[in-house]
């Protein structure tokens, strides 16, 4: 008979940082942030904590995903007296958490780190269903949209994001606590078999930047916008002139970057026309 797996032995109780790795299905959450009287994400990661370790516990988020955006690499850190071994603070964890909503990784991290205030950039995927029928196998992690899009204009709708920019143009008023001005570092789109992939990778993002890129992109891809279109809206800085913002069921939040070099696992999409 089998023997149960041993989990590794416990450390003296001490104060220590964490940083966990997280993937969730956001479908049935109102986004990562803690709200009163509704699921979230950071609020059921907390009281994952709280039963765990017996004590109140903060945890902090690299990004605020909005109500039904994903993860596949959301970062968090926290500060708790244990000795439990990483490993062990990770079966716990999942065994108080609901299945659509996993900790990948747990492990011991330096005094002072902070998920949110490290992170160097971000990288988000949305993916674009096309075609006449939707796959319903897909409904729960793609927008369809069922008109005709041309790819190579959206690719170079694209190439206008990149660098230092004011996106005000690209930013839901909740957002404009602070300022507007992000880096861009890559933005591109891979085609493949009837399905559209947006990468954007940035220092920052605004509320709802990136589905309010894709929602012009999709304006572009359908010919009612020509492609310099985006770079326009950059220029203007006007939320009402650009295209709506697409639905947050697309939206996944695929990579965090810190300083030590260390990031997520890269998922890899083919070539950008």
């Amino acid at each position: 008979m089998a023997q149960p797996a041993r989990l590794p032995a416990v450390r003296p109780v001490s104060v220590r940082t964490f940083r966990l790795v997280l993937a969730y299905d956001g479908g049935a959450y109102r986004g990562w942030q803690i709200q009163p009287s509704v699921p979230t994400v950071q609020g059921l990661l907390t009281e994952a904590c709280g039963r765990l370790f017996g004590q109140p516990v903060n945890v902090v988020g690299a990004s605020r995903t909005d109500a039904g955006v994903h993860a596949w690499c959301q970062v968090a850190s926290l500060v708790v007296d244990t000795g439990l071994h990483p490993l062990a603070i990770r079966s716990a964890l999942n065994s108080h958490l609901p299945p659509d909503i996993r900790v990948r990784e747990v492990a011991d991290a330096a005094p002072g780190f902070d998920a949110r205030r490290s992170a160097l950039s971000k990288r988000y995927l949305y993916l674009i269903q096309t075609g006449s029928v939707a796959d319903p196998l897909l409904r729960r992690y793609t927008w369809h949209v069922s008109h005709r899009l041309e790819p190579e204009a959206m690719a170079s709708a694209l190439r206008s994001l990149r660098g230092k920019h004011d996106f005000t143009a690209f930013c839901a008023a909740a957002g404009r606590v602070r300022t507007p001005t992000c880096t861009v570092y890559s933005a591109r789109l891979v085609a493949r078999r009837g399905s559209l992939a947006i990468l954007l990778s940035a220092d920052s993002f605004l509320h709802h930047m990136v589905r309010n890129i894709v929602g012009s992109l999709v304006e572009v891809g359908r010919g009612v916008r020509p492609a310099d279109w985006m770079a326009e809206l950059l220029l203007g800085r006007d939320r009402t002139r650009s295209g709506p913002t697409a639905p947050p069921h697309g939206l996944t939040l695929l990579r965090v970057i810190y300083p030590t070099g260390r990031q997520e696992p890269r998922t890899t999409y083919g070539k950008a026309p």
